[in-house]
């Protein structure tokens, strides 16, 4: 263990040797006490944008911070120019623990872990119910992302003239997650941002969702041009109008009581990252059966204690069948 202030010793500093007159580096990092909190809107090849009060402020990474990275929606402390003005350049010191990520892989035999988003309170998931065709199993791969980085999940059921919500929103009943089902009609005219709207009051709410399902029409909606200015942000537009998100950017909504952060379109949800432990708790009623599990269990095997725990009657079956049906995505590949 390092020892700092009156409590260092020579392991606490570092000479470079051969070099006449060097100065000795300490491993005592400053505390930056009077460093401006700030939030990370986007990050794009090492720089980040973050908010300062009022201001967007252009900042990078502070050595001292080493490889730990700072994502959109981070807390962060800022020293340095803060005034915001054209070519000024702020310094991160700090990454304040977050609440909440929602991270990734590329796929599930990738051992890098990426996280996409810090500090969200829930993750809504966009998907049509035609063209293109819904895909249940990267719906499950996200929420199992979203209940193994502590978000709550929101369904998001697009283009609900072209085909009915029913047998999907069937699939996920028993795991009680509010949804909301729009039109193609509703995504043009604004209806659905609306409705959308009604749960994002005051949260900090994620989006993810393949491409062609409306998720960026509906962002665009959520957050008019207007309010993109007050981060110096406006989605980039590609060709006739179409909008499209390279990386994730975090926006206000209007009235200042929360935030959407956009999120590139995912063709893939790797969870090579996940641990059955963390996704029980997002199953309260499950959670306090695993007490007689063995180590490292899957609950999905024989001696798990769950079947044990429902048989007695402390939790519904078909929440067993659904916490299991989910951690099985960590396993099958999307197609299967």
């Amino acid at each position: 263990m390092r020892r700092y202030g009156k409590h260092t010793d020579e392991d606490d500093i570092r000479s470079r040797p051969g070099r006449r007159g060097s100065r000795p580096r300490t491993s005592i990092r400053p505390k930056h006490e009077d460093a401006a909190e700030g939030m990370v809107l986007t990050v794009d090849r090492g720089r980040l944008t973050c908010l300062v009060d009022d201001r967007t402020i252009l900042a990078m990474k502070a050595r001292e911070l080493g490889r730990k990275a700072a994502v959109v929606g981070d807390r962060v402390a800022l020293v340095g120019d803060l005034s915001g003005k054209k070519d000024t350049l702020a310094r991160i010191v700090r990454i304040e623990e977050r609440s909440s990520v929602l991270r990734r892989t590329a796929d599930d035999d990738d051992p890098y872990e990426r996280v996409v988003v810090a500090n969200a309170d829930q993750l809504a998931i966009v998907t049509a119910l035609a063209d293109p065709e819904p895909r249940p199993r990267l719906i499950d791969r996200c929420l199992v992302a979203a209940f193994d980085g502590g978000l709550e999940p929101l369904l998001v059921l697009t283009k609900s003239d072209l085909a009915p919500a029913d047998k999907l929103l069937e699939l996920y009943g028993d795991l009680d997650i509010p949804y909301v089902v729009t039109s193609r009609e509703e995504l043009e005219n604004g209806g659905a941002a609306d409705r959308v709207r009604e749960h994002l009051d005051g949260r900090i709410t994620a989006f993810v969702g393949h491409s062609g399902v409306g998720k960026t029409t509906l962002v665009n909606a959520l957050v008019p041009e207007e309010r993109r200015r007050l981060t110096g942000h406006v989605n980039a537009v590609t060709g006739r109008g179409r909008h499209t998100t390279t990386s994730a950017l975090a926006l206000p909504l209007a009235g200042d009581d929360g935030w959407v952060i956009d999120t590139p379109g995912v063709r893939s949800f790797g969870l090579a990252h996940i641990d059955p432990s963390r996704v029980i708790h997002a199953f309260p009623d499950l959670e306090a059966g695993t007490e007689g599990c063995p180590r490292a269990c899957s609950h999905d095997e024989p001696d798990c204690a769950l079947d044990t725990w429902v048989a007695e009657g402390h939790a519904d079956p078909a929440r067993l069948y659904s916490l299991r049906r989910l951690l099985s995505t960590r396993e099958r590949k999307e197609g299967d």
